[in-house]
Parts: structure tokens; sequence; C-alpha cells
């Protein structure tokens, strides 16, 4: 599996109004242009994909946006929708029309109650700032059992990697399940032990987002830690399927 950060260079922290390109890239994420040059609108780390230049903003609250996939939490039920917890400033309210069950009026608590976790989309975010959210696609579903981390939305490439190396490196190491919503919250499910194992590899993530050498620095605290598991174990495999 290739990784991002063999080849990487020291990636530039930039403050607003430092010039980011005057060659043609296309204003991302993070900028402004005046004329031909792009400069930064907001502290962050200079990111260059695909002809486009961005700033990936070094911290920040989750703002939604069409297309995310979220993980949220049940936090109030009326009797035709139930108020998601998404880690925004903004209510997300899920109507029974956008879960993958038919549900009749006032019975929303047969379904989902309030501490439930989900795996969302934001499916539209309108002028007002509503947001629409839907269970109705492939895979989004009520997810049971597993432990919940919060990390800075802005760290969330990080986690994931360049075409997903990161969280695949995660995945396997470790054996647990994992989803990773947009808005900075994350699902692990797994023994507890390498539930354990994810959390602090995502924790470093987070700590060393800006750094070089991430994925190494990962690869050998997962290395170290299966090391520490087996020998507390008497190097019996904990994993279970």
């Amino acid at each position: 599996m290739q990784t991002s950060d063999s080849k990487d260079v020291e990636r530039e922290i930039v403050v607003p109004g430092d010039l980011l390109d005057s060659s043609g890239l296309t204003p991302g994420p993070g900028t402004f242009n005046e004329g031909k040059n792009i400069y930064a609108a907001q502290l962050g780390i200079k990111s260059v994909r695909q002809n486009v230049v961005g700033v990936v903003p070094l911290s920040g609250q989750y703002v939604p946006d069409r297309g995310d996939m979220v993980v949220g939490k049940i936090v109030d039920v009326s009797s035709s929708n139930w108020l998601v917890d998404i880690n925004s400033p903004y209510p997300a309210p899920l109507h029974v029309n956008e879960v993958p069950w038919r549900v009749e009026f006032g019975e929303t608590k047969r379904f989902m109650t309030v501490g439930d976790v989900v795996l969302l989309k934001v499916i539209n975010v309108d002028e007002t700032r509503k947001i629409h959210i839907s269970m109705k696609e492939d895979g989004l579903r009520k997810l049971t059992g597993g432990m919940i981390l919060d990390i800075s939305p802005s760290k969330v490439p990080r986690v994931i990697g360049k075409s997903g190396s990161m969280i695949q490196m995660l995945k396997n190491s470790t054996g647990c399940r994992i989803y990773v919503g947009q808005n900075g919250r994350i699902w692990i499910d797994g023994d507890l032990d390498n539930i354990v194992r994810a959390i602090k590899a995502v924790k470093l993530i987070e700590e060393e987002a800006h750094s070089v050498g991430l994925t190494e620095k990962v690869k050998k605290l997962l290395g170290d830690t299966v090391q520490e598991t087996e020998s507390e174990t008497d190097g019996r495999n904990t994993y279970t399927q």
C-alpha cells in the first residue's frame, strides 16, 4: 500500500494575506484572489492538489456541506423526526421520510432514541443554514456498540490519508471497523485492546497532522503497541471478528 508521507516536503503554514500562487492555479477553500494572485484567507497549511490551491485550517468548527458523510448522535425525538447532533452549530433534524424504514406517526422511538449513533449524509444546506440529512442511501445506518472519538474536523483529511491510505492502515493494523465522519466524529468498533490502539493512533494523527513523516510515526506507534499487547497477553491474538 502506498502512502503519501514518504514523499512529503515540509508543509507550509500560512497566515491570512500570504501569497499562495500567481501561476494560474485554481483558488480553493480558505483562499481569496486578486487578479492572478491567490492569497490565504485563514491560518492553516497550504495545500495543492489537482491544480487547486487551498488552505487546510489548523482548527475550526464543522461547517456542513452537501455530500458530507457524518456520524451523528440522536439528542431529541418527536412524532415525525429525530434531532441529530452532527457536531455543528446548526440543528440537523432527520425526518421519517429520510430513513430506510416505514415509520408511522408517533412511532419514532421504536426505531431510534436519544443516545443512538447514526451514520448519515448531508443532502442539502440552504441559504439559512437549514440542514437536510438522510439515512436512505446504501451503507447509511444506525451504529451499534463501538466507541465514539471526536477530533477537529480540519484534521479529518489526515486521518483518511491520500486515497484512503491512512485509514486503511489503521483498519488493517487494528482489525477494527472505523467510520470517519467529515464532522470530526469517528466511530470505532472491535476488540477493546484494538479500539484503544486505534484511538491512540488517531490522537497522534490529530496532534501531529501538520508534521512531516506522519505515516511512519503512526506505523511505529502501532508496531510498538502490538508488541506490548502481545507481551501482556502471552502472545495470544485477542481480536475476534
